[in-house]
């Protein structure tokens, strides 16, 4: 498969194998995509948080209303610290942008390896913070579960818009 495949192919997964493990490497390699992310100045202010043991699942688990994440065997968090980006002169902070570029690629690398993630950024941000037990100075920015899409999962064709609607040569 070559990359515009990927993308084009990669989709939003909402079950899971919840008894099927990710082998160690496999797991190191797409953290590896993650860690290889450009950010602003290279300042890299990013953590990335590994759940799977079931006692943490359990904890994160509640952060989320929806059910179909129980059944994760890992979910991969991306955090950061606002004062560790850079900031451009009139003020911007680039976490944001540093934390979405990881995660794309903690995404796309989870597709590449056969394994499906869901970007998820609606989650009840303090209960999650207490379950991880952040640092006060650590912001959380999103998490996806990771895992082996269930057998027989129906994946719908993405609805994009027209490139004509969304591209403008100037």
């Amino acid at each position: 498969m070559d990359f515009y495949d990927l993308v084009t192919a990669r989709s939003s997964i909402r079950n899971y194998e919840s008894d099927r493990p990710i082998p160690e490497e496999l797991l190191k390699r797409i953290l590896n995509a993650g860690r290889m992310a450009p950010s602003a100045c290279n300042r890299q202010p990013w953590r990335i948080k590994v759940v799977r043991t079931p006692e943490m699942l359990q904890k994160v688990y509640p952060c989320n209303a929806r059910d179909w994440i129980k059944t994760a065997p890992c979910i991969l968090i991306v955090t950061g610290e606002r004062e560790s980006a850079w900031v451009r002169q009139d003020g911007y902070n680039s976490i944001e942008t540093d934390l979405g570029i990881v995660m794309d690629h903690l995404v796309l690398a989870a597709a590449w390896e056969g394994l499906g993630t869901c970007w998820i950024a609606a989650f009840d941000k303090e209960m999650l913070k207490r379950a991880l037990g952040m640092k006060e100075r650590e912001e959380l920015f999103a998490f996806t579960p990771l895992g082996y899409p269930a057998p027989n999962l129906e994946i719908r064709p993405k609805s994009r818009k027209p490139l004509e609607e969304i591209v403008e040569f100037l």
